[in-house]
């Protein structure tokens, strides 16, 4: 209801699968987090998702971790894809959002890491828009990553293109 007061539809039409990845773009503002977090509740699911560990102080960490947050660390290195691997391999049910881009900011380099934590863990990986232009949330078509991550990563930003995000100077999929 709050959506449809804002002027937004939500157009979902994937099963709800017991395990995926959302993949979400574009990510250009902090609004892309509300307006996704209320298209999927719209749908009566729940996702869990990642964020940069600079949110999770007190008391909103708290907040964000009830919400199903997972603080992403900073540093390089960390064992988040394999943490996040097994969150899965131990849960009946589990979503999981994330913005391939892992930043509010233009660039042309998209983050990985979801692709081998879908191969990992053997999910599929669920393609949403958040579009700004059309007012609309859209989770319509699946995709199955095929362990070349480059090729993967190119399909998947090409699906992507057209989408208009709240600043459409900051997103690319070149």
């Amino acid at each position: 209801m709050i959506l449809k007061l804002m002027g937004w539809k939500v157009d979902v039409t994937v099963p709800d699968y017991p395990k995926c990845i959302i993949c979400v773009a574009p990510h250009t503002s902090n609004w892309d987090f509300i307006i996704g977090k209320l298209a999927y509740a719209s749908i009566g699911r729940k996702a869990c998702f990642l964020m940069k560990e600079q949110w999770f102080f007190f008391p909103l960490g708290l907040i964000f971790k009830a919400m199903g947050g997972i603080p992403v660390p900073k540093k390089r290195g960390s064992a988040l894809t394999a943490e996040i691997v097994n969150r899965f391999n131990h849960s009946e049910r589990m979503a999981l959002a994330i913005t391939p881009e892992g930043t509010r900011s233009l660039t042309s380099k998209w983050r990985t890491g979801f692709l081998h934590i879908a191969l990992d863990a053997r999910v599929p990986i669920l393609l949403g828009i958040i579009d700004f232009g059309k007012r609309l949330v859209t989770i319509t078509d699946t995709f199955i990553p095929t362990g070349d991550i480059d090729a993967d990563i190119h399909k998947i930003k090409s699906y992507y293109r057209g989408a208009i995000g709240r600043h459409p100077e900051k997103f690319t999929t070149d």
